[in-house]
């Protein structure tokens, strides 16, 4: 999947509360002032909006547009509603994400995609690592005490460490 397309794709995997989001709030901008043109994919496990009722963004989805772009001279939205109720598939995602015009793709969640990954650890969820399951696993960056593994180990509170990671990893900084 990885291989039809020429942005890098890198997993953050983790369990529920171990801090993905904190810690791609934190890379985020380093890559970026390495010359990274980054994208994310984040897994949400509910139901959201990005609008809200009486917007006429809103009333024309909840009508029945099964897409809805939002544009401005600053960003745009696309919100698509899933009429079978189901997630489509991680392909499809990719290309949404713009996936050419970008150096790297971030996931956050999607545990069994099958994509490179970093697992983010901390010994006090009382999880088990995912990289025991794992063959995409390339990294873990671990909070507290390191488990073993033979995987290169991260500090978790050491976002410029996990970025040199990541940079060394897409193979340099932006182009």
């Amino acid at each position: 999947m990885a291989e039809k397309t020429k942005s890098k794709i890198l997993g953050v995997a983790a369990w529920s509360g171990t801090g993905k989001t904190t810690l791609l709030k934190q890379v985020l901008p380093l890559l970026r002032a390495g010359g990274l043109r980054v994208a994310v994919i984040k897994r949400a496990h509910h139901s959201f909006d990005i609008d809200k009722p009486g917007k006429d963004s809103y009333e024309l989805r909840k009508a029945g547009a099964e897409r809805v772009l939002l544009t401005s001279q600053h960003r745009r939205a696309l919100v698509t509603e899933h009429m079978h109720g189901c997630e489509p598939p991680f392909s499809e995602l990719l290309a949404e994400a713009g996936a050419d015009d970008v150096d790297l793709i971030l996931v956050e969640g999607f545990k069994r995609a099958p994509i490179p990954k970093i697992e983010l650890y901390r010994a006090a969820t009382g999880k088990k690592l995912l990289s025991e399951n794992d063959p995409g696993i390339i990294a873990i960056a671990a909070a507290g005490p390191p488990p073993p593994t033979d995987l290169p180990l991260l500090d978790l509170n050491d976002p410029q460490q996990v970025a040199e990671f990541i940079f060394a990893w897409v193979g340099g900084r932006g182009k």
